[in-house]
């Protein structure tokens, strides 16, 4: 039971919380920004406890789909469901009891967050097709870890405003940018199995694209974030978080500007920083401000 166990964790990707934390810094953000300060500790929990488990489900689905190419890959190779320690059926099992364990979450707001939950749930399913069919699924996994911005908006506010679409197309960048440079990690094995992405799509553009990406995200992002008259330490701190995702970005720009594996994947395993610096911002504009 023990072996299994330590399967079914690595199967959710425990060990690398990378995953859903990208997820969790735009969904916690929206949450304050849409209370307009702190939401309470009801949604706070809900919200971080809903991406995880719906990070881990998705992991589970988007492993079954490419158990087929994943085995062609060093990287993904000895993922439980490739390398056969774990069947497909299992995998979609655990996924599915992680999937409803997030909605029982939800089922615990309202009824606009329950009803956004389900376009939610659709995105994530389709991603780990939409490679086979889309010549940039980046932009599909985009939509997917930026849904929780709506969501937020709606739990909070029994709506979803302009603002939560124009903090999702924002984050939209963001996802595109860090994705594109992990799409950069695996170019030639994804020539050689004939996988559509971003990297591949943008060729010698790649790092010009992820940089630009970056810059608008975080510079549209504070945009968004600073439309109201805030205090002295308000701004500061708001001030603060913004610039420090910015030295971040070229920080993230020194590792994958050369394009080497390591650069490229130490970039993108070290982009929430980024996500955190900008929730930090948020919550100075909301909170203190």
């Amino acid at each position: 039971m023990h072996g299994k166990f330590k399967l079914y964790l690595d199967l959710i990707r425990w060990d690398r919380p990378a995953g859903w934390l990208l997820l969790l810094w735009p969904t916690l953000s929206a949450l304050f920004i849409a209370a307009h300060g702190f939401p309470g500790w009801h949604l706070l929990i809900v919200f971080t406890l809903g991406t995880i488990l719906m990070r881990s489900a998705g992991c589970c689905v988007n492993d079954v789909a490419d158990r087929d190419f994943d085995k062609h890959v060093k990287r993904t190779a000895n993922r439980p469901v490739t390398s056969g320690r774990i069947g497909i059926a299992e995998a979609l099992a655990l996924g599915a009891v992680l999937a409803l364990a997030a909605f029982g979450l939800v089922l615990t707001t309202n009824r606009a967050a329950i009803t956004w939950s389900f376009g939610a749930l659709g995105i994530a399913v389709l991603y780990p097709f939409a490679k086979r069919f889309v010549s940039m699924p980046q932009a599909v996994l985009g939509v997917a870890f930026s849904f929780g911005i709506p969501m937020a908006f709606a739990a909070v506010q029994s709506r979803v405003p302009p603002l939560a679409w124009a903090l999702l197309a924002v984050n939209l960048l963001w996802v595109l940018a860090y994705d594109t440079a992990y799409a950069m990690v695996d170019r030639d094995d994804d020539i050689r199995l004939g996988i559509q992405t971003s990297a591949l799509t943008l060729g010698r553009f790649d790092v010009a694209f992820v940089t630009a990406c970056n810059a608008l995200h975080i510079l549209l992002w504070a945009w968004l974030i600073l439309d109201r008259p805030l205090s002295a330490l308000g701004w500061a701190f708001a001030l603060l978080g913004i610039s420090a995702a910015m030295a971040h970005a070229a920080w993230q720009f020194s590792k994958y500007r050369s394009r080497s594996r390591e650069g490229c994947f130490m970039a993108f395993k070290s982009a929430h920083w980024l996500g955190f610096f900008l929730f930090f911002a948020s919550v100075a504009a909301r909170q203190i401000g």
